[in-house]
């Protein structure tokens, strides 16, 4: 397929913007980038797909998510409204997650992956957490991610809240995903919930459990309980407890890391170990802000996610733009390079420790074709310097057009061709008051 009439932005680095240029894919790769009457005169007997003239960017990629999470949209919260960070895991995500069987951890991953497409977020790396469905879950969403297209790195929170008997299933069904042969869209990881919920033994056996060149998944300082729990359990901070069971290294992402202090930011960078933010989740939360100016200075390698919030990820570049300027009330703190950083190179280079076969990313010859159409008009000159502000204060979700991975297209003039989204809504809308109905008993067995 050659792609034609088309503003590349090509997110390498340096990064290039090249106008009336084209793009010649190869099964899942980028063979070829040139001018386009160029690439037209030499491969005169390609498939063409025009672009248009609008922006073909490499797709947006999330560091963090719960498929999971999609039935908590519109829930009610038996009141009072929880009071911090604890009580909303008691009140909403732990019943939540205990509600769901292997029907709905289905149709809580496939409205996900349908606003992924439609939001142009083509890898995602997800945390899911299903007690009362675990064995074979992750083969649900697996299968749910290959029919979509879309490419995801996946994993299985381990966790001592539900017993001894489902901790163990947890750690069973990462090791069974890990070693299992998958298509070239999945990749694996062990996940862990916190350490929090864990146990020094369980922690081990965790380690133990893990092919020795697997990393980890697990969250980490998101609230200070976290902390305190980690120092009343261990006498440790939360960091170095996981670096005692040597959970951190270059395979592993810690997610959050709101309340590091500066020996555990010299431990995350010292061991390689990938720092995701999340922004939205943060505020909604109410946990605080992250250091994550420090922790780059410091030499962290912070990626975006989104933990469960909606797959555009331009509004998680946007809530993280801001959000650090009024924390610190200066509206020079986390400039546009610095969220370019995070969100392009940082989780491309994140994305590429799971789908090693070809650079992600980015628009050059033999890297993987996950690619985007933005059907942006810029009203001021746009450069390879600004672009950052362009995506900040011009591009908007409703833009992106086309979305592809892989070199298959998942949507084409903003219609999905992977995915019927009305019959995944439908469907989800029959199953979600099941599931909330199980919600409210688990929240009055736990009262």
């Amino acid at each position: 397929m050659l792609i034609i009439n088309a503003t590349l932005i090509t997110w390498g680095q340096p990064n290039r913007i090249l106008a009336d240029h084209a793009v010649l894919i190869e099964n899942d790769r980028i063979k070829e980038i040139g001018k386009r009457t160029d690439l037209l005169k030499k491969y005169p007997n390609e498939a063409t797909l025009d672009a248009r003239g609008q922006y073909v960017m490499p797709g947006n990629i999330c560091a963090h998510t719960h498929f999971y999470s999609t039935f908590s949209r519109g829930l009610a919260i038996p009141a009072p409204a929880p009071k911090d960070f604890p009580e909303i895991l008691q009140k909403l995500w732990w019943p939540l997650d205990r509600s769901l069987d292997a029907e709905s951890v289905q149709y809580s991953v496939l409205p996900c992956l349908v606003d992924a497409i439609r939001h142009g977020t083509t890898t995602l790396i997800d945390h899911h957490a299903s007690p009362n469905a675990i064995d074979g879950s992750l083969d649900i969403i697996g299968e749910a991610v290959e029919k979509s297209g879309l490419r995801a790195a996946l994993c299985y929170e381990v966790t001592d809240r539900d017993g001894e008997a489902k901790m163990k299933a947890g750690m069973r069904e990462n090791v069974r995903f890990i070693k299992k042969t998958k298509s070239p869209l999945l990749a694996a990881t062990f996940g862990l919930h916190a350490s929090l919920t864990l146990s020094d033994t369980s922690l081990e056996s965790c380690r133990t459990a893990a092919p020795d060149e697997c990393g980890f998944h697990v969250h980490v300082a998101e609230h200070e309980s976290d902390e305190y729990d980690s120092l009343n359990k261990s006498g440790l901070r939360a960091v170095d407890r996981l670096q005692k069971h040597n959970i951190l290294g270059p395979n592993t992402i810690a997610a959050h890391g709101v309340h590091f202090d500066a020996r555990e930011m010299e431990l995350i960078a010292e061991t390689g170990t990938w720092l995701s933010h999340q922004p939205r989740s943060n505020m909604n939360n109410g946990v605080g802000v992250a250091q994550v100016e420090s922790m780059m200075r410091a030499g962290i390698k912070v990626c975006l996610g989104n933990d469960g919030f909606s797959n555009a990820m331009w509004e998680e570049w946007k809530t993280a733009y801001l959000l650090h300027k009024v924390h610190h009330r200066d509206p020079r703190r986390m400039g546009g390079y610095d969220i370019a950083q995070m969100a392009i190179y940082n989780n491309a280079a994140l994305a590429n420790t799971f789908f090693s076969a070809a650079a992600i990313g980015e628009i050059n010859a033999g890297a993987f074709a996950d690619l985007i159409f933005v059907d942006y008009h810029p009203v001021t000159p746009l450069t390879e310097d600004n672009l950052p502000w362009h995506i900040l204060f011009g591009f908007q979700q409703s833009m992106i057009a086309t979305t592809i991975v892989a070199g298959k297209v998942l949507m084409k003039d903003r219609e999905l061709l992977t995915l019927d989204e009305a019959e995944i809504a439908a469907k989800a809308l029959e199953i979600a008051p099941k599931v909330w109905e199980r919600y409210q008993k688990e929240v009055a067995k736990a009262a």
